[in-house]
Order: C-alpha cells, then structure tokens, then sequence
C-alpha cells in the first residue's frame, strides 16, 4: 500500500484530470477526449448551481495526482430508482496494484451513501481483465451486456 489520499477535485486540478483521461482513453482503445474537457468538467462540477458531476483523484503526499473516478447519479426505470454511476475509474500504470484504487472506490461509495444512494454501477470492457478481477474483489457482480451510443445533433 502506497501513500495517497482521495479528494474532492478541485478547479486547478481540472488540466491534470483531462491528461489523466486522455490515458484512460487511450488505454480502452478509444477515440481521445475533446480538446477542451477541462473547460466543460468544470461546467458540471463548479459552474452550475447544482454540480451534476463529482470528480475524485488520488493524489500522493507530493501533490501528484495519479488517479481519479467521476459518478453522477442516474435512475433505474427497472428499479424506479436512483444509483450512482460511476463513468470513470483510472490509476496511472505505476500506480496500479497499490491499494489506490480500492481507496477511490471506497471514496465512490461513501459519494452514493452521502447521496442515499445504495447502489454503484459502472462497466468496464470485456478485454480488461485487470478491472474485472479488482471489481470482483470488491465484491462487485459483473452482467454482460454491449454498450452502444448513437451521436444526435442538438
């Protein structure tokens, strides 16, 4: 176990959070975030009366963030109720295996409770096989199912 703490993002941590997601794409094999994504986090966590996002890093004692997790809560039609979301998850390499990601989970967790939320859904891909065995020893469940979005012009 490595020494870090998790908190709340703060607004001058909005460029390391966009780098840290420009990795987390790059790592899942996806198309790279907008050029602008500090700009537009900080619409959703500082900007609006009521913050629709919450941001999470990790940082270690020299101030380096090295990880982070964002949720927002969401409605079940299934369950007719709200849980969080949890949209990202991501540690730099060298910082995975250390017990930081089990810090930014709990921290997700405590997000959901604070909100009186009982739940925490997010999904990660199938290939990560990583993920999917530190979720299960969290005592996450996984479900299959294929995540598909379809862009609309406003």
């Amino acid at each position: 176990m490595i020494a870090a703490r998790v908190r709340p993002a703060e607004r001058a941590d909005l460029p390391r959070v966009a780098e840290l997601t420009a990795q987390h794409a790059e790592y899942e094999r996806a198309d790279p975030p907008v050029p602008d994504l500090a700009q537009r986090l900080a619409g959703y966590l500082f900007d609006a009366a009521t913050p629709r996002l919450c941001c999470l890093v990790a940082e270690l004692p020299d101030g380096e963030i090295v990880g982070y997790a964002t949720c927002a809560p969401e409605l079940s039609t299934w369950e007719g109720r709200e849980y969080l979301h949890m949209d990202c998850l991501f540690l730099t390499p060298g910082h995975r295996g250390l017990g930081i990601g089990a810090l930014l989970m709990d921290a997700v967790a405590a997000e959901a409770r604070s909100r009186g939320l009982a739940e925490v859904q997010w999904q990660t891909p199938v290939w990560n096989e990583g993920a999917i065995r530190f979720y299960a020893r969290r005592g996450a469940l996984g479900a299959d199912k294929r995540r598909f979005s379809l862009r609309v012009n406003p």
